[in-house]
């Protein structure tokens, strides 16, 4: 009796909830830049050290922020 044993490809799995998670991440760093432009509107470059330092983004974001290759241009986050 030949029995066959199914086993999902978990690379691609972690490797699609990794996009996710990457891609809500840079969906709350958006966020929380907006909500920091609308209360510093004349600051002209912004950066995550910013964002940290007023509170809008905790260290650890920052760092898988970081991780994640995301990065603020011109008051938009990009990945």
């Amino acid at each position: 009796m030949l029995i066959l044993i199914i086993i999902p490809n978990l690379s691609t799995q972690r490797k699609h909830a990794q996009g996710i998670h990457s891609n809500a991440m840079v969906s709350v760093v958006q966020s929380q830049l907006d909500a920091y432009v609308s209360e510093f509107p004349k600051q002209d470059k912004i950066t995550f050290a910013d964002l940290q330092q007023e509170g809008y983004l905790s260290k650890r974001q920052v760092k898988e922020a970081q991780d994640n290759g995301i990065k603020i241009k011109a008051s938009k986050v990009v990945k």
